[in-house]
């Protein structure tokens, strides 16, 4: 049975915290709320944990995964940005988008788009995903929890939790969550373009 952890969506206990953090650190795999619904979530070295992911979206290798970051350095870090798309990204988070970018050497290779070697990067607006990214001192590896079949992200933890009891390790409930998914805008080429409409205005994209 997965834990569940009742966490306030502006002041999150550290303690609740650093037990959500303990758990990706010792291999596991939690679903947690954003500001564009509920994502999967699992430390960047566990391939495990990416499988897991895999096998409970249905995801194809041509998936593109999503490093979710604290911050636009730690972003900086793990994606190749032209001055035009700095300036746009920089621009736009924190905030409910996705951005596919070429991943920097700082990617291991499983994570990236197999062919384009690109990967997704986002930086949620989310005190509660912050508190975590904090702790953790590192990108989180994600994924949004939309389940086959279903076209919107779940949005509420108890859903969650009953759900996916017996296929994540941990829920992070903080009540009322983004009901879209992210936006998502593919910079691979050299010049945006929307590839998913969602929580984000994609107007200053188009």
């Amino acid at each position: 049975m997965a834990r569940y952890l009742d966490v306030h969506p502006v002041d999150p206990q550290p303690r609740s915290v650093r037990q959500a953090v303990e758990q990706l650190r010792d291999g596991g795999l939690i679903a947690y709320p954003t500001d564009s619904g509920y994502a999967l979530g699992t430390a960047l070295g566990n391939r495990d944990g990416l499988e897991r992911i895999r096998t409970l979206r249905r995801l194809d290798d041509k998936h593109h995964f999503t490093l979710v970051c604290r911050d636009f350095a730690q972003l900086g870090q793990l994606v190749q940005l032209s001055n035009t798309a700095f300036r746009a990204v920089k621009a736009a988070t924190p905030g409910p988008y996705t951005f596919i970018l070429p991943a920097t050497g700082e990617v291991p290779k499983r994570l990236m788009h197999p062919k384009k070697r690109t990967v997704g990067v986002r930086i949620p607006e989310h005190r509660v995903v912050q508190a975590l990214l904090e702790e953790l001192g590192e990108p989180l590896l994600s994924s949004t929890l939309i389940l086959p079949g279903e076209t919107e992200p779940m949005t509420d933890g108890w859903s969650v939790k009953e759900e996916l009891d017996h296929t994540v390790d941990l829920v992070i409930d903080s009540g009322e969550c983004g009901t879209e998914p992210t936006t998502v805008v593919d910079w691979s080429e050299g010049y945006p373009e929307v590839t998913r409409v969602g929580a984000g205005d994609p107007a200053r994209f188009e």
